[in-house]
Formats: C-alpha cells, structure tokens, sequence
C-alpha cells in the first residue's frame, strides 16, 4: 500500500492494549491511515480476550504495523517503554487502544516540529455509545492559537476540579522528539498504573522540553465510564501522589515549580484519603478513618466536604423512598 503526504514517515505510533478486542482494530486502522506514520506497535498487555488478533487483523499491508505480547500483565507504562525501545521513528506518538485518529492529525502536529520537543493537540471527545456523534473539545475555547505550556502551567492544569472533569492536560497525547528522550533518559514510570502521563511529561519540562499546545487536530478520546484511568486503586493514588515528590528533587525547579507540585501532591492525596475513609467505615475501623483527617489542609476539610455530601444525598434519597 502506498502512502504519500506532506511530511515523511517520521512518526512511531505507539499502542498499549488490554483487552482490547472490541475497538483495537478502530485505533490500528486510524493510525495506519496517517501517511505520516512510519511505524504502529501495538503492544498486548497478556489479555485474555482477542486483542493479538483483532489488532493483526487491522493490517494493511504496507509492513508499518507490529503486534508485541508481553509475557505478564505489567502495565501501561511497561507496554509503552517496550514499544519506544522497539521502534526508531524521530517522534514517537502515543494513542490509547479505545481513542482512534481523524485524517491529517499527525501531518497538523508535524507543522510545528520546529517549535518545541513536545507537540499537543486540544482532544476530541466522543462518548462510547456514539463514536461518531456529536465530539466535544476537551479545552474548549480556553485554545484559540499554539500555546507554549511551561512547567508551573501544566501541573497546575493536572489539580483536579469537580467542574473540570476530564480536562486536565495529562490526558494529552503529544508527539515526542525521541532524542530529547533519550539524551535525558525519561521513560515512563513502570509501576505507575495512574498518572503515567503526567509523570512523564512533567518530568520532560523539568529537564528543559518545550511543550507546544495547538487546537484539535483530530484526536479523538473515546469516554467510557469503565476507563482503566476510571478504575484506579488506592496503591494508584498512593503511586501518583508520591511521584510529586520524586519530581520535587529535581534541582532545576523554581520555588514556584515546587509549590505547584505539592498543591497538586495535596490534591491527589485529597482523593486517596477519602477512598481509604470510606474503607475505614465499611470496615468500622475508627482509628483508620480517624487517620485520614490527621493529613495536611485542605485534605480533612476535603473529608468533610464528601461527607457532609453524602449525608445530604442520602437524606434527600430517603425522603423520595420513605420506608414502608
């Protein structure tokens, strides 16, 4: 199959895939279809379904596509380390097994090469059950025109906030000069389940990447409520919250840069807590819930927060369904 475009082959897609089955052949095709696209490596995380399959049956031919299985589940993070030591294209993208590629979305990032180590565009989302609907812009109009993105800026866009669900930059998916990778050996952290992204991103920026944000070039990040990134544990939490301070080490940052890191440390450790209060409660454990609230401001009155909610919740709930 022969591809021509605007730029040379020079991207190498990137896929991480579990269970993956019923929409790998979507992001493989997607991929493929970019002119752009020097290589695809899907990378099966030992699922149990027929992702290996579904994904090597969305081949065209050209010889770009290769499907690697990992012997053991090990996670994101493994899959997509092993796919960058296995491909060789200068930019390395990443694209999620469940997202998928509108045409000429790699050649609208290549147009900035010369700009920055680091090139995003604003996603496009599509709700699972309508792929093909309606998409909503992840940024909105808060994106006119490319945008430098600095360190500061970009942690702080990662602090969760109840009206920005499913906005925070780390959901990004760039383009990445490969040397800049490489000269500053930034990997994805394997143990890290949650926040890999971030992680490496932010890392990037502390070592002196250029991170360029541009408006939606066809990205299209499918929402879906069982999400991998929807269903994280408390040793995730645990694993992000304490990558801040790992990253507050580095001895380039600012005091700004390190203030941000702890406001986004105390944000994520606002969610761990109360997942492990509502442990505590479910297992009349007192001493462990009394423990949540003895973490920094703003985490006990975060606790509290939640569970005035919840009474309240409750309470309405009851006075809809009064017992018979």
């Amino acid at each position: 199959m022969q591809l021509s475009g605007q730029y040379p082959p020079s991207v190498a897609l990137i896929i991480a895939a579990y269970n993956a089955e019923s929409f790998i052949a979507r992001a493989v095709r997607s991929a493929l279809a970019e002119a752009e696209v020097a290589e695809v490596i899907v990378v099966d995380d030992a699922s149990t379904d027929g992702t290996v399959k579904c994904a090597q049956e969305a081949d065209d031919g050209s010889g770009r596509l290769r499907v690697l299985v990992q012997p053991q589940n090990a996670g994101p993070s493994a899959a997509r380390n092993r796919a960058i030591r296995e491909s060789t294209a200068p930019w390395i993208g990443i694209l999620d097994a469940d997202d998928f590629l509108l045409p000429g979305r790699t050649r609208g990032l290549l147009a900035y090469t010369d700009k920055a180590d680091f090139i995003a565009d604003d996603l496009w989302q599509a709700a699972e059950d309508n792929v093909n609907g309606p998409l909503r812009s992840m940024l909105g109009e808060t994106l006119e025109n490319p945008s430098p993105v600095g360190f500061k800026t970009f942690v702080l866009a990662n602090v969760t906030q109840k009206d920005r669900s499913r906005r925070e930059l780390g959901f990004i998916k760039p383009i990445m000069r490969r040397s800049f990778l490489e000269t500053h050996n930034i990997r994805y952290q394997e143990p890290m389940r949650l926040g890999e992204d971030y992680e490496l991103y932010t890392r990037a920026l502390a070592s002196g990447a250029r991170l360029l944000l541009v408006p939606a070039q066809g990205y299209v990040s499918v929402v879906r409520a069982n999400s991998l990134s929807a269903r994280h544990s408390e040793t995730d939490l645990l694993r992000l919250r304490d990558c801040d301070d790992a990253l507050r080490d580095i001895p380039s940052l600012s005091k700004d840069d390190r203030a941000a890191l702890r406001q986004h440390y105390l944000s994520v450790d606002c969610r761990l807590q109360w997942r492990l209060l509502i442990n505590a409660v479910k297992k009349r454990d007192a001493v462990a819930a009394l423990r949540t609230f003895l973490r920094p401001w703003p985490v006990p009155l975060y606790n509290m927060q939640q569970l005035l909610e919840q009474l309240y919740l409750r309470t309405i709930a009851s006075r809809r369904n009064p017992p018979v």
